[in-house]
């Protein structure tokens, strides 16, 4: 496999292989995607409890009776055209 960095992120690849806390480029690299797969996990997760709370607040308001009624698949399009804009 090849690939291509920008030459800011090849610098900070070889300070980190310069360092010591690398031996070579590939463990970088490596290191980076580890971290990279960590951080998507996590951006997930918070995006899932930000989803299930916005899904609570729209329960308890179909309880409040604030919820509107769409009868039909144009009704739905009309109703999504005007809350997309």
């Amino acid at each position: 496999m090849h690939v291509s960095l920008t030459p800011e992120l090849e610098a900070r690849v070889k300070s980190k292989v310069e360092s010591g806390l690398y031996n070579d480029a590939s463990e970088v690299v490596r290191e980076a995607i580890r971290f990279m797969e960590l951080h998507e996990d996590w951006i997930n997760e918070m995006k899932l409890a930000k989803l299930r709370e916005q899904l609570k607040v729209g329960v308890e308001q179909l309880d409040q009776g604030k919820g509107i009624k769409v009868n039909s698949r144009e009704e739905l399009d009309k109703f999504f055209d005007e809350i997309t804009g």
